[in-house]
């Protein structure tokens, strides 16, 4: 039995979700959201209330179950609200900065590192930080991977590209004799 998947969804004031055989599609003041979905799992609305249940008793109606109950809460949070996930960034010579719809990072490489921002999210940079912010929480977490992916931190001077909540296990350096 899923945890996730027994909960009972409360859809927020001014949100709108129309489910399909293949589409659950999320409308509220702040974006539109949908996602695919599969007859394993079946998702019921009742008044503004959602609710979970596996159509069969096999592994794959199991394991999703909770997937999706999972998906559409962060979808109904992603309506009304945005997602953030904040990025630092610690080197001699690291920088980046925002033109227009790319990411460019000097990052100790020979060249440039550019990278387009997906449609949706908005991205500012600073000196040391990058914040990103979208309504939906699977495009956000994916781009700030994707970015902290191109140079990741190293354990004895802590240089590179790091989430904000995330610390750096350092490890000490060679000794001399």
């Amino acid at each position: 039995m899923s945890r996730v998947g027994k909960q009972i969804l409360n859809i927020p004031q001014g949100v709108t979700v129309t489910i399909t055989p293949t589409l659950v599609t999320v409308k509220g003041p702040k974006a539109e959201l949908s996602r695919p979905v599969i007859d394993a799992v079946e998702i019921k609305q009742e008044g503004n209330m959602l609710t979970f249940n596996p159509r069969r008793n096999d592994k794959l109606a199991r394991s999703l179950w909770g997937t999706y109950a999972a998906h559409v809460k962060a979808m109904l949070h992603g309506a009304t609200a945005t997602f953030e996930k904040k990025l630092l960034i610690e080197g001699v010579g690291f920088k980046w900065e925002v033109k227009g719809k790319e990411l460019h990072m000097a990052l100790g490489f020979s060249h440039p590192v550019v990278m387009p921002i997906p449609e949706g999210l908005t991205v500012t940079a600073d000196k040391q930080s990058l914040t990103i912010v979208g309504s939906d929480k699977e495009v956000v977490g994916l781009f700030a991977n994707k970015v902290r992916a191109k140079k990741k931190p190293e354990p004895y001077k802590g240089k590179g590209i790091r989430y904000s909540t995330e610390t750096i296990l350092r490890k000490q350096g060679k000794k001399t004799a």
